[in-house]
């Protein structure tokens, strides 16, 4: 008897033809995610992980691992029911349960040369374990207790099923510049957008000595939390305030925010170039503030030259939050250091804005070499 971890995978196996591919990428970023510890194999569907340390703190990476959907700690028997039983009546053991607890068998059995078919293996079971178990009592329908039995080339037990986040592996959806503040909507729209595959890169545009120091430690602790989701590129930390100050000088103080905006996008552009992205990636929910009303909206994504990704569209506020504590970023981002757009929000900001006239007032400018040398001289940390 052995122990192990029994991966499943979700919408991978549905990708056909192109199926190695993901899988290839899940195993890369279960191996990162590890250290490189442990082995990992692989067999018609499933994934198995032997830890050669801590089981717990490996279960608790997996759980962060995209692409996966169950997580379970199970014992490693050969096809024998004995032996099936001795694993399942040890899982139980060491339960604590109280005095009267229902429970149910589950047999998936993808070895059809095995002698029981899976009705038969539940009985089986199941009667064992209520001779050894007296206070076990069964229950088809709402079970307190599921004792799951895989039949393959061996048989797998297990009772603690864990959910995986799903999605898809990181890096198979292509790359993507997430522009970061230190707020509570940016951050989870990088992490959903993690969760559909996209190799994201950070961005980040601070404005020095108009914010505090700790306005930039706050992002690059965000940046951490999003690691333990699987980012795996550095953060890019531009100097955006000779730009600003240029716009606070010539433009009008109501369009500051959209021309702002506008900004951050082209200096995204410029690094999409550079670096192959292939997408940029938003906080935007429809309607939240001035900068996110459909005119606002398009007067900024016009000058994209790549998809403008922006999960968080219909979702509320509150729904943000709740994802925002789910994924461990929310206690981070409500400390009180403001980003760089914060710093200069006009008293009346234009919600309705005509792009001829923002054209207009950006005729005005000459801001092309100032980008230019932003990204030029953006810190990679």
């Amino acid at each position: 008897m052995s122990d192990l971890i029994l991966l499943r995978y979700g919408e991978l196996g549905l990708k056909g033809h192109n199926r190695s591919f993901f899988i290839k990428k899940l195993k890369e970023n279960i191996r990162r995610i590890l250290d490189g510890k442990g082995q990992l194999t692989s067999a018609h569907g499933r994934l198995f992980f032997h830890p050669d340390g801590n089981e717990r703190e490996a279960v608790e990476k997996l759980q962060r691992v995209f692409g996966l959907v169950g997580i379970s700690p199970a014992r490693e028997v050969h096809l024998d029911m004995e032996e099936i039983a001795a694993a399942a009546e040890n899982l139980i053991s060491g339960m604590n349960m109280g005095t009267q607890t229902t429970f149910k068998v589950e047999t998936r059995r993808s070895n059809k040369s095995f002698y029981l078919n899976s009705m038969e293996i539940n009985r089986d079971l199941g009667a064992k374990l209520l001779k050894t178990f007296p206070h076990l009592k069964v229950d088809v329908h709402k079970p307190k207790l599921k004792v799951r039995v895989e039949i393959r080339s061996k048989a797998f037990v297990y009772i603690d099923d864990k959910p995986g986040p799903g999605g898809l592996p990181v890096g198979t959806g292509g790359r993507g510049i997430l522009m970061l503040s230190g707020g509570i909507d940016s951050p989870v729209a990088g992490w959903m957008m993690l969760k559909r595959g996209i190799d994201v890169l950070p961005m980040h545009f601070s404005s020095h000595p108009y914010t505090n120091e700790r306005s930039l430690e706050k992002v690059k602790e965000l940046v951490k939390i999003l690691q333990k989701w699987g980012l795996k590129r550095p953060l890019y930390n531009v100097n955006f305030t000779p730009i600003q100050e240029e716009l606070i000088r010539e433009a009008p103080g109501d369009y500051l925010t959209i021309l702002m905006r506008r900004m951050m996008i082209r200096l995204a552009n410029i690094q999409a170039k550079k670096s192959g992205e292939k997408s940029i990636i938003t906080g935007e929910s429809l309607g939240q503030v001035a900068s996110q009303t459909i005119e606002s909206l398009h007067s900024t994504g016009v000058l994209a030259e790549s998809p403008i990704l922006r999960p968080l569209i219909g979702l509320d506020k509150q729904e943000i939050i709740n994802r925002a504590q789910e994924i461990g970023t929310y206690d981070i981002s409500i400390q009180p250091f403001e980003d760089c757009c914060q710093v200069f929000v006009p008293t009346h900001p234009v919600t309705r804005p005509e792009l001829t006239d923002i054209e207009k007032i950006e005729e005005k400018l000459d801001l092309d070499q100032k980008l230019l040398e932003a990204i030029e001289n953006a810190e990679k940390i």
